[in-house]
């Protein structure tokens, strides 16, 4: 599912949402979620899974195809940890 589909089911599933008001709605919730991981919040939505930011120190790494070795600096990664109802029903598609 891509965030079209998304939109297109959400306007099916509520009669009383246009196609717009449907759009609107997933990009306010994604902007929402966007904005509070960004600033450093934990952002937990329960049954689904959440959001942080995970930091990684810099560190010395190697090139694969030189071999050469590369400082690598300090970065912050986004990181979505699924919830356990999330995780169960993929077992269970499995």
């Amino acid at each position: 599912m891509i965030k079209s589909d998304l939109i297109e089911w959400l306007a099916e599933e509520h009669p009383s949402l246009s196609t717009a008001e449907a759009e609107s709605a997933v990009n306010t919730t994604f902007q929402a979620i966007k904005d509070s991981v960004v600033s450093g919040e934990h952002v937990e939505l329960r049954g689904f899974g959440s959001f942080t930011i995970k930091q990684h120190n810099p560190h010395v790494g190697r090139n694969p195809k030189t071999g050469e070795w590369v400082k690598v600096e300090a970065k912050r990664i986004p990181f979505f940890k699924p919830g356990k109802a999330l995780r169960e029903a993929g077992k269970k598609k499995s």
